[in-house]
């Protein structure tokens, strides 16, 4: 108990109660008021059990309290501890410059870490209340007793960046080494504890601890300690009129070698708290009652009571500790920042309470990275994007392929009226590069995502490009595998009788594959259409070093049943594909070069069907890279396009440069049929292949030019059988005098190109014209000849001509494709002999018009 004079007025005050024994400090404080003077205010109270017991008594003494070292918050309850006031700072005091440094470095997300003391637990739920409304969020509260690590590693788990600790120097250590092993130290993590620990706090408790050293000392590096300013660092008059550095050397030169407490401070402004405190109480009463005095103040006297503590919430002015103000009894005060640098703590920066400013001292912060902390682990969505060299690259490669497929078409256009271009049915080769180009067009769409669209047009062209590849596919392939349907039906169907297939037909065949594209689409996009989707991948760090992860997006053209729809058009173009690979097969064996592409067709089936399945299968493993998908999908189009427009155009473009003729010309003119038709004697009539039938009629004039040719041959062989049947040579000079020209006349065929009815007619005329004569007749003018004429008589001759014409007849005839041999001819008897009947024809197509 001390007692001080101010004024001439004596009044007594408490310092602190011995050994923070709450029954010796209760017992002594009655003791004073029953045995003592009465006393005006109590002052002190540094324990903070033994001050709460006291300070919640009071208000039935009408005793005002003022502490200098207690700084429990519990202290701050106004309702329960309505006299109590301290010149120290509580330690709630922190929460708003801790509140002020994190809006300062933009701080918004942090997690608390706890002892599970009282003490901290209030400073953790005072901070709870600041933050609550201050857009900060707590996203983790972790408390311990005595093991630290699990919690250090639930904060490290759900991403805790900057950490609130409150916890004394003993688990400081603790804390630190468990830091240490989970690596949570370093640029990426932040650490606020208290920073009233005494100096070197660490080097008592490291022995106590599993963590080495420098372990533990890397992990403190760059830690924030935050406490209360125990002097003021301006260099300003106080109320005593001594600055706070003046009254540090005072201080200090008259403390000598005793120990130093951080409180001496708020100690000395506290005597000044109270002696203006009683000035203005005292004023008070003078002014208002001249008979009553400070000095008739007992326990009983609730009025005066109630003046000094009016006058105590009324004081303000500067001390040593900095501006003392109270505010619902709790001083405001200055909260200064040290960071822990180097192996010492360093002042870094303060906060001024009473104007709400935060002030740091020349950047003198530390952070171990080029940037502070981030609050989390900042995720940066990056968009995979197609590289626009690549992009360029196909784009390229795109445009050459439509230069050439251009080039293809003027060359069908300009030469549409050339026999191998119009045989080869110019307006389906016009489909074909149609359907090309198309497939081109649809590598641009591939290419274009996020990076150069919009999220709407992408969702566009999501339903674009798959309309713009599915009907250029059946296009091309459409045409081709009509025009190979075209032949199948002509050369394969044997009961066709001179029908003509014209263009139209096989536009409505390729209009009706396309109408089933159309239909599939259409219920695609109605019932479930294509829809812009983000696939979100793993975080992976940023390649840059920066305290940011990425985490890849990648766009992609999906709906709810993307594998039926897909299932659906794989189908229907698998079955095209088995339809053209059918139609090639059958119609290999057809020589006509003009007419016939099933070489070609199975080759461009082959290869479209191969490189669409390893498209396919690559493309799907490497959806999550798109520049390897988009490459691989756009080399697959151009490669799949280029092959079957080179496979259809090139062999023209060679063939027109090089023999136009052979094209057109039937190297092997026939058509074998299966092994089952194979002695068939039915034949067929070549009919118009195409629109142009002049063309088809010159290729045939150029066979009926050889098969005269082999007529000849086959003259000379009869004029041999003719002269073994004569029995002296005079027989074949008659022969060759009166019978030789019915012979050419008959073998003499002219109009090879006339239409079919018209080449019957000229034999049949030719028939009528030479009649054979009947067997017996006799010329009476050669009846009275010599013996040796009458082998050339009439009768002879006739004779011998009823064995040759059959011969001629029923085995040179057919073999040239002439008049079927099953027909009876006008030169055999009924009764000829087995011999004389006619060999089945070794060819089963028929030369009309021969």
């Amino acid at each position: 108990i001390f007692s001080l004079s101010l004024s001439f007025f004596f009044f007594f005050f408490f310092s602190s109660f011995p050994q923070c024994d709450n029954a010796k400090g209760l017992k002594a404080f009655y003791d004073a008021i029953k045995y003592g003077p009465n006393h005006l205010m109590v002052f002190g109270g540094v324990c903070a059990t033994v001050t709460s017991i006291i300070a919640e008594s009071l208000k039935g003494w009408n005793l005002v309290q003022l502490s200098f070292a207690a700084t429990t918050p519990e202290l701050a309850d106004k309702k329960k501890y309505p006299y109590f006031f301290r010149t120290v700072p509580s330690d709630n005091a922190v929460n708003p410059a801790i509140l002020k440094l994190l809006k300062y470095y933009q701080w918004k997300r942090v997690g608390t870490l706890t002892q599970d003391v009282q003490r901290f637990s209030e400073v953790r739920n005072d901070l709870t209340g600041v933050l609550y409304g201050e857009d900060i969020e707590i996203s983790d509260t972790e408390s311990f007793s005595n093991d630290p690590c699990t919690s250090v590693k639930k904060l490290k788990g759900n991403d805790v960046r900057i950490i609130l600790g409150q916890f004394d120097e003993e688990m400081a250590v603790k804390v630190f080494c468990c830091a240490y092993d989970e690596e949570m130290y370093g640029s990426k993590y932040q650490w606020i504890i208290p920073g009233w620990y005494e100096n070197l706090w660490w080097e008592s408790w490291i022995n106590s601890s599993q963590c080495l050293s420098k372990n533990l000392l890397a992990a403190m590096e760059g830690y924030i300690g935050v406490d209360f300013e125990p002097l003021s660092s301006k260099m300003i008059k106080t109320i005593s009129g001594r600055t706070p550095q003046q009254y540090e050397r005072e201080y200090n030169a008259k403390r000598g070698d005793g120990q130093s407490s951080k409180f001496h401070g708020y100690a000395y402004d506290g005597i000044w708290v109270i002696a203006k405190t009683l000035q203005r109480a005292m004023k008070y009463l003078n002014a208002t009652n001249k008979h009553q005095k400070i000095e008739d103040f007992n326990y009983t006297n609730h009025k005066l009571g109630k003046i000094f503590l009016d006058a105590m919430n009324e004081t303000n002015f500067f001390g040593v500790t900095g501006q003392v103000v109270f505010r619902n009894g709790e001083r405001m005060g200055t909260i200064k920042f040290t960071q822990f640098q180097e192996r010492k703590e360093v002042k870094v920066g303060e906060y001024n309470a009473v104007a709400d400013t935060l002030e740091i001292i020349n950047n003198s912060i530390r952070f171990q990275g080029l940037e502070p902390p981030k609050d989390k682990t900042i995720i940066q969505e990056e968009l995979r994007k197609i590289s626009l060299p690549l992009y360029s690259i196909l784009s390229a490669l795109t445009i050459l392929g439509m230069i050439m497929a251009s080039a293809f078409l003027f060359f069908n256009i300009k030469n549409r009226n050339q026999k191998l271009i119009k045989m080869s049915s110019p307006y389906m080769n016009n489909l074909i590069i149609l359907g090309g180009m198309l497939s081109y067009a649809s590598i641009f769409l591939f290419g274009l995502d996020g990076s150069f669209v919009s999220e709407k047009t992408f969702e566009t062209l999501c339903t674009v490009r798959t309309w713009i590849l599915t009907v250029g596919y059946t296009t091309a392939f459409g045409a081709m595998f009509a025009k190979t349907w075209r032949v199948h039906a002509i050369f394969k169907n044997v009961k066709m009788k001179k029908k003509i297939i014209k263009d139209q037909k096989l536009l409505v065949i390729v209009g009706g594959m396309l109408l089933i594209d159309l239909c599939i689409l259409i219920c695609w996009q109605v019932v479930d259409p294509l829809r812009r989707t983000v696939e979100k991948y793993n975080m992976e760090p940023d390649p840059a070093g920066r305290d940011i992860s990425i985490r890849p997006i990648l766009e992609h053209c999906e709906n709810t049943h993307m594998t039926i729809w897909l299932g659906i058009v794989y189908a229907y173009k698998g079955l095209l594909m088995l339809f053209g690979c059918f139609l090639a097969w059958e119609t290999r064996n057809v020589s006509i070069p003009a007419l016939n592409d099933s070489k070609y067709i199975g080759m461009s089936v082959y290869n479209v069907g191969i490189m669409c399945i390893i498209g396919a299968a690559v493309s799907f493993l490497t959806r999550d890279q798109p520049n390897v998908q988009f490459c691989i999908v756009a080399l697959v189009i151009i490669f799949c396009s280029t092959i079957t427009l080179c496979l259809v155009f090139v062999p023209k473009l060679i063939t027109l440069r090089t023999n136009p003729d052979a094209a057109t010309q039937n190297r092997r003119f026939q058509f074998t049929q299966n092994q089952k038709k194979e002695d068939s004697k039915t034949s067929t009539s070549v009919t118009s292949v195409n629109q142009a039938s002049t063309s088809r009629l010159e290729g045939l004039q150029s066979e009926n030019h050889r098969l005269r040719m082999k007529i000849t041959e086959l003259d000379k062989d009869l004029e041999e059988v003719t002269m073994q049947l004569q029995d002296t040579p005079e027989k074949t000079t008659y022969i060759k005098q009166n019978h030789y020209q019915d012979l050419n006349d008959i073998l003499s065929i002219r109009n090879f190109t006339d239409s079919k009815d018209g080449e019957k007619a000229i034999l049949k005329n030719h028939l009528d014209q030479n009649p054979p004569a009947q067997w017996g007749t006799s010329d009476p003018s050669r009846t009275s000849k010599d013996p040796i004429e009458d082998i050339n008589s009439p009768e002879h001759i006739q004779r011998r001509l009823s064995l040759q014409l059959p011969i001629l007849h029923h085995a040179y005839l057919p073999s040239i494709g002439g008049v079927d041999a099953s027909c009876a001819s006008p030169c055999v008897s009924p009764s000829a002999s087995p011999r004389h009947r006619h060999v089945p024809p070794s060819f089963r197509v028929m030369v009309s018009g021969l």
